[in-house]
């Protein structure tokens, strides 16, 4: 495909800006949030269950069942499904791709559900840290630098009370806001 000067220009507008965007973004890293020393990310994969999340646009919509799966592709990157019921009773699901950034057990990961075209520009990559995860990789914990967003996933629908209360106490000491958490239902 051969881009009209017009275009070039526009993309390379676009680029900068969301360069730009990035950086300052980056820049505002809340202290204390830290990404867990190591993620295995073949154990990673698979299905996890949203337990519960801080209030966000990208879930507005969302009455429950909210479920994340993740899978390897063959060129490296990851496939990302996340699903949920709307109002209306009806699954959706929106599919997106994510890369890991730094080592090969890295916890920092990068997302993004924009179209791949797109994935030349930097702000259509969101962070993803695994910041906290249980030695047998059923109960997680995923925010990023700014820790404006929060997610905890579990393998299973529900969470023993001791093993989430002791995430929290975690989360807590990362400096997170508890009250701002939000349950998903997951059950009828």
């Amino acid at each position: 495909m051969r881009l009209t000067s017009k275009q070039t220009l526009l993309l390379l507008g676009l680029t900068g800006a969301g360069a730009a965007y990035l950086a300052a973004n980056r820049s505002s890293r809340k202290s204390g949030i830290v990404p867990v020393a190591s993620l295995d990310l073949p154990r990673y994969m698979g299905e996890w269950y949203e337990i519960a999340r801080y209030p966000n646009r990208f879930e507005k919509d969302c009455t429950g069942f909210t479920t994340a799966h993740y899978s390897q592709q063959p060129d490296g990157t990851l496939r990302v499904v996340n699903r949920c019921r709307n109002p209306e009773g009806r699954f959706e699901q929106v599919v997106g791709t994510g890369r890991q950034v730094g080592a090969a057990d890295a916890a920092t990961l990068e997302v993004r559900f924009a179209p791949g075209w797109l994935s030349l520009i930097p702000a259509v990559w969101a962070d993803y840290w695994v910041i906290d995860i249980d030695p047998g990789y059923r109960l997680a914990a995923v925010s990023e630098p700014r820790g404006e967003y929060l997610w905890i996933l579990a393998r299973t629908p529900t969470v023993p009370k001791q093993e989430y209360a002791a995430l929290l106490e975690r989360l807590a000491q990362q400096g997170f806001d508890l009250s701002r958490l939000e349950m998903t239902r997951q059950t009828l």
